[in-house]
């Protein structure tokens, strides 16, 4: 029997490890989730015969170590900072490992002693990033087959409400980590190449350049850049590549709304707010805004934004109840974006029945027999309840194939790595439409730049 341990059992596990569940029989696994709580992991495994829910402390080195020593390959569905530990484990006990996450720098410097072990360290092979790896590279890998030279990539992703459960006027509820989408954008000025032109876009700038697209019948989305486009250049092999853009998708809307919030200064989460915790949602915007003996916090808000009473960016922001004078933040020592993120909670937390979705397209411009041309390829996945997400879907079943195709020897070329080649993206492509996870394709105009117009 074969031991899988997996690290962490928050919200984008539950199809994970259900898929594993479904596996186990035939594939002789035995699952050991582990968790600083057990009571999400338990309901899943819902008292399945080859699986066990265990308390487990990352921080606990001994306790960490004796739970990757008995594992034939470790999968961390922890946050991004805590990989490199479980990574150091793992390459002392030559144990394989796969983690959805971002390569860090430290765990980029783990590759040869991944290879000089014969491990395979499979990392960025969720849904954005690992999806979108996949999807992206085996176009562009058969677009170069056929000669064709490669001149525009673009790339936009975003996880949704889904249009049935879509009941608020931000036309947005949370389906991943709320901390990561109130920080979204910070940490540098987004980068990206147009037409052979370098482009930034400063933080407080970001969500006022959003570029426009409607994706497979689904609707109208608008999308803001990703902080840094410019790397997938040599990710991809498009060290020459003329236009390359990495966007993340909302709602038309949604981020000339987001927008009153960065310029508030509301995400800013490099300080804390004195006495936090017995301010009221309304003391939380007042602290913003300048003093006044007379003005409400409503009027001081609307004239230094210049927002019309009647525009629906104000009505968005009454629906959030930010203004309500009688609840509590109730965060101790809280920076801003915690507190922004509390109140954001309040009407954005997904409901029991409630469906998320998972938006992506990619567009591919290339050259061939002096012909410009353009593909466009898109993706559209529903959750189905507040457990099963579209998120958990698209994160955790390409995560759970890996591990098992590593497992069975299928996935062998050792080193950290992401899913970016054929032996990696063939299969697990593949294996995804069993489950619904299906692109869609066809040509369009292509959308390059035309120096006669």
């Amino acid at each position: 029997m074969k031991n899988i341990l997996i690290i962490g059992a928050g919200k984008s596990s539950s199809a994970l490890i259900k898929y594993l569940l479904d596996k186990s029989e035939k594939e002789n696994l035995k699952l050991i989730i582990g968790d600083i709580s057990t009571e999400n992991a338990k309901k899943i495994i819902n008292n399945h015969i080859n699986a066990v829910a265990i308390i487990l402390d990352v921080y606990n080195k001994e306790q960490r170590e004796n739970e990757i020593k008995k594992a034939d390959i470790v999968i961390s569905m922890l946050p991004a900072r805590f990989h490199v530990e479980v990574a150091k484990d793992c390459i002392t006990f030559k144990k394989h490992m796969v983690t959805a996450s971002y390569i860090s720098e430290e765990m980029k410097s783990l590759d040869s002693a991944a290879k000089e072990n014969g491990l395979v360290f499979m990392n960025e092979i969720g849904v954005d990033p690992g999806i979108d790896h996949m999807s992206a590279m085996q176009i562009i890998d058969r677009i170069r087959d056929n000669g064709a030279e490669m001149l525009l990539f673009e790339s936009f992703t975003g996880g949704l409400v889904a249009p049935e459960s879509d009941t608020n006027l931000w036309n947005y509820k949370f389906t991943w980590n709320p901390r990561n989408v109130v920080l979204a954008g910070q940490g540098g000025a987004a980068m990206f190449i147009q037409e052979g032109t370098y482009k930034y876009i400063p933080y407080n700038k970001l969500f006022r350049r959003t570029e426009f697209l409607k994706v497979n019948g689904s609707g109208d989305f608008e999308a803001y850049a990703n902080r840094d486009s410019l790397k997938y250049r040599s990710i991809y092999g498009l060290e020459n590549i003329s236009t390359m853009y990495r966007g993340t998708i909302r709602k038309v809307g949604f981020s000339r709304a987001w927008n009153v919030f960065v310029q508030l200064g509301m995400t800013d989460d490099s300080y804390t707010i004195q006495d936090s915790q017995n301010m009221s949602y309304r003391d939380f915007v007042n602290l913003f805004l300048s003093y006044s003996p007379s003005d409400s916090v409503e009027l001081k808000l609307r004239s230094y934004l210049k927002i019309d009473q009647d525009d629906l960016m104000w009505r968005k922001l009454l629906e959030l109840d930010i203004f309500n004078p009688n609840k509590l933040i109730d965060l101790k020592n809280a920076s801003p974006a915690q507190m922004l993120q509390k109140i954001l909670q309040d009407s954005w937390t997904l409901e029991k029945e409630d469906k998320d979705m998972i938006v992506m397209q990619h567009l591919f411009g290339y050259e061939i027999n002096g012909k410009k041309e353009q593909i466009e390829s898109s993706l559209v996945v529903k959750g189905e309840n507040q457990i099963y997400t579209a998120m958990s879907k698209t994160v955790g079943l390409p995560v759970g194939i890996a591990a098992l195709k590593i497992l069975k020897g299928e996935i062998k070329t050792p080193g950290v790595q992401l899913p970016i080649t054929r032996e990696v993206y063939e299969p697990i492509l593949k294996e995804l439409e069993e489950y619904g996870i299906v692109f869609k394709e066809k040509k369009t105009p292509y959308l390059g730049y035309n120096p006669k117009k």
